[in-house]
């Protein structure tokens, strides 16, 4: 049986060191492939998000500035994806010596820019808005909360917002996956974000992000979740530029910087592994 194959990337995002952060699995693709394979092939890397990009202007990957970006988890395909999105460009420009000021992604969610900051790169994504709204007392048990400050569901996405009363109670939490999994799945949610003020070590807000529903029990660094954390914080500390701290096993930082109706995430990558895989 003759096999193609494609080259296949696995990158730790918003961390400078590896084995932390979030890692995701890039595939750089020159030519489409069908939805089903995309799924095989996620399942397979069996990451949190695996991001397939190709360009869309039949240019090198050198010169190319444009391309098509999707993302799958190990069992379905996803609207966004920050940390896989971060991935992709340290990919593009580290491994292919892209020579673009900015790498302009076609996507679910519109378009999305990523450009270099330093030695860090920086993704412009859409901001995702949250509303007053009250989390079903099955899922705040599931999650383990005993004392909520606020509620909130996001517009775009539909995450599920729970702010408490300090990071000790983000860090020590222990949820119930299975029951958790339940109660996203009777009302479709996005997933669940919880976070609080912080104020020490430098950062101003952590976070943790829960989506089993999606195959996912805790991503470890969640691109996506800060442009939702973003918005809700700028307005609530009174400022634009957050540092943030996704406080999973692996932890990982973002700096967000909110821009009216758009937020800039500011992060490093690792590339940790690189080679081929047969279909």
């Amino acid at each position: 049986m003759v096999l193609e194959k494609l080259n296949i990337y696995q990158v730790d995002s918003f961390t400078d060191q590896p084995f932390k952060g979030n890692p995701a699995g890039v595939c750089v693709l020159k030519k489409g492939l069908s939805d089903s394979l995309m799924q095989s092939i996620a399942t397979e890397m069996n990451l949190s998000e695996t991001a397939f990009c190709i360009p869309t202007d039949n240019e090198s990957f050198e010169e190319a500035g444009r391309y098509g970006l999707r993302w799958f988890t190990p069992s379905v395909e996803v609207p966004l994806c920050g940390h896989a999105t971060l991935a992709t460009a340290k990919v593009l420009y580290d491994e292919y010596r892209n020579n673009s000021e900015k790498l302009r992604f076609s996507t679910r969610s519109g378009e999305l820019i990523v450009k270099k900051a330093g030695a860090k790169l920086a993704m412009d994504f859409p901001c995702d808005p949250t509303d007053n709204a009250g989390i079903p007392d099955d899922a705040v048990k599931a999650l383990g909360i005993k004392n909520a400050i606020n509620t909130a569901s996001s517009r775009n996405l539909n995450m599920k917002l729970i702010e408490v009363d300090g990071p000790e109670t983000v860090k020590n939490l222990k949820p119930n996956f299975g029951d958790l999994r339940n109660v996203g799945e009777t009302f479709a949610n996005g997933g669940f974000l919880v976070t609080s003020r912080w104020g020490e070590e430098g950062f101003d807000i952590i976070s943790r992000f829960f989506a089993p529903v999606y195959g996912i029990d805790e991503d470890p660094v969640t691109g996506a979740a800060h442009t939702i954390l973003g918005p809700y914080w700028a307005k609530k500390l009174g400022k634009n530029e957050i540092r943030s701290y996704q406080a999973s096993a692996r932890g990982g930082e973002v700096m967000v910087v909110v821009k009216g109706n758009r937020v800039d995430l500011i992060g490093d990558a690792v590339i940790m592994l690189k080679g081929e895989i047969y279909y």
